[in-house]
């Protein structure tokens, strides 16, 4: 009863608020909070966040666009093994998890649609894809991704007054973390005609805008015109762009039915899938600041109709296969030569050789590394019980150390 009575106080607070005045950081402390249990796709935790953006959507005014009111449930049986396919839609039993994608759209009696989009679940106490090790914890997920959530409601408030020559259908996807199950669903059993669906924007992980800036957006390739959008409407941001449709979150459902994509993304960090990922450590200004970059997108593009789609090289199929890890979080925004740290795990072999957060490794055995796909192609030459040395630079001064697999 106690858990329930606090649930309804933080929402009160909230809705006691003008839609207006609701601001990106109280949606967040919302979503994360412990009350919700770290929103495991399925749980009752899950389905209070469900409720919490069906409320956002109708007090902004977006209209339900589920098949149940602003809900879309599905039922699906996980995955036994890696390469068995998810069967949805099974009756409801042993073993059975129903998942809730959250829809709303701005109507605007346009030709197109521009899907807004961002996953609500995690991992609730620790489940699969946990980097944990320790008691059992709730996983409050603030940045990943109660962050894309609270963006995506700051621009349907953006959006509930301009840029209508386009529709905008606002979805929060359900069982991402077991992968991508809510989009994946969504694309097979649309609640729009998808041949109408303009582009789609998916934000997951922008929370923690880091001190230099750097804002990765993927899927620059999927319509010619999104490169020079991108980088036309730029002041703010040191910009990686990714050209690849498909990647580890929701866009990549949309891209796989011939959507042009983007992808926004502030970059893991050590407090990825840990009980640690917190609200009070998010950067807001920064968020604020990526809402608006967004928005400055979408109208930018709004007087230019349906955008051409195109094909793009996958490019995980160049990544190496490991039989070893390092365990250490790559920096994935880091541009500079070589691989910089940005995490360490315990007890593995990067924390044992005493490599600490923020050097950058430069020599992988006999392999020059120069960047992330060089030292993954480094990496996924060892086996079990190997020893290599490692060189990294360490605020200037290169260091080597012993590495034992």
């Amino acid at each position: 009863m106690k858990y329930c009575s606090l649930l309804i106080f933080l929402a009160v607070l909230i809705a006691c608020k003008k839609p207006a005045d609701v601001s990106i950081k109280d949606d967040v402390i919302f979503l994360s909070d412990d009350k919700l249990e770290g929103r495991q796709t399925g749980t009752s935790g899950e389905k209070e966040a469900a409720k919490y953006i069906a409320n956002r959507f109708e007090e902004i005014g977006a209209k339900a666009k589920g098949t149940e009111n602003y809900l879309q449930p599905f039922t699906f049986r996980p995955k036994t093994n890696p390469h068995q396919k998810v069967k949805y839609n099974v009756e409801e039993g042993d073993s059975t998890i129903t998942g809730i994608n959250v829809v709303g759209l701005l109507d605007n009696k346009a030709e197109n649609t521009i899907v807004i989009g961002a996953h609500y679940d995690h991992l609730g106490y620790g489940a699969e894809g946990s980097l944990h090790r320790g008691e059992k914890a709730i996983h409050n997920g603030a940045d990943d991704n109660a962050s894309g959530v609270a963006i995506l409601l700051d621009l349907a408030k953006k959006l509930k007054e301009s840029n209508t020559n386009n529709n905008y259908l606002f979805i929060t996807f359900s069982g991402e973390e077991m992968g991508l199950l809510g989009s994946n669903y969504f694309v097979k059993n649309p609640t729009i005609d998808t041949k109408k669906v303009n582009y789609m924007i998916n934000m997951d992980m922008v929370g923690r805008l880091k001190a230099d800036s750097t804002l990765a957006v993927y899927g620059v390739g999927t319509s010619p015109i999104f490169k020079q959008t991108v980088t036309s409407n730029n002041s703010k941001f040191k910009l990686i762009q990714k050209e690849s449709g498909i990647g580890p979150s929701d866009h990549t459902s949309f891209y796989n039915a011939d959507i042009p994509v983007l992808h926004f993304f502030t970059g893991q960090h050590e407090d990825y899938h840990k009980p640690t990922d917190d609200f009070e450590k998010l950067n807001y200004k920064g968020m604020q600041t990526i809402s608006n970059y967004i928005f400055e997108i979408i109208t930018d593009l709004d007087d230019n109709g349906k955008l051409p789609f195109r094909r793009t090289k996958n490019e995980s199929d160049d990544t190496p296969r490991f039989k070893v890890v390092l365990g250490v979080v790559p920096d994935y925004m880091f541009d500079g030569k070589g691989m910089r740290i940005d995490g360490i795990s315990e007890d593995k072999p990067a924390q044992k050789a005493g490599l600490q957060k923020g050097d950058i490794v430069i020599k992988l055995g006999d392999a020059e590394v120069t960047d992330m796909m060089t030292y993954m192609k480094a990496l996924s030459t060892y086996e079990k019980g190997n020893k290599a040395k490692v060189v990294v630079d360490r605020d200037g001064q290169q260091i080597e150390a012993e590495i034992e697999f």
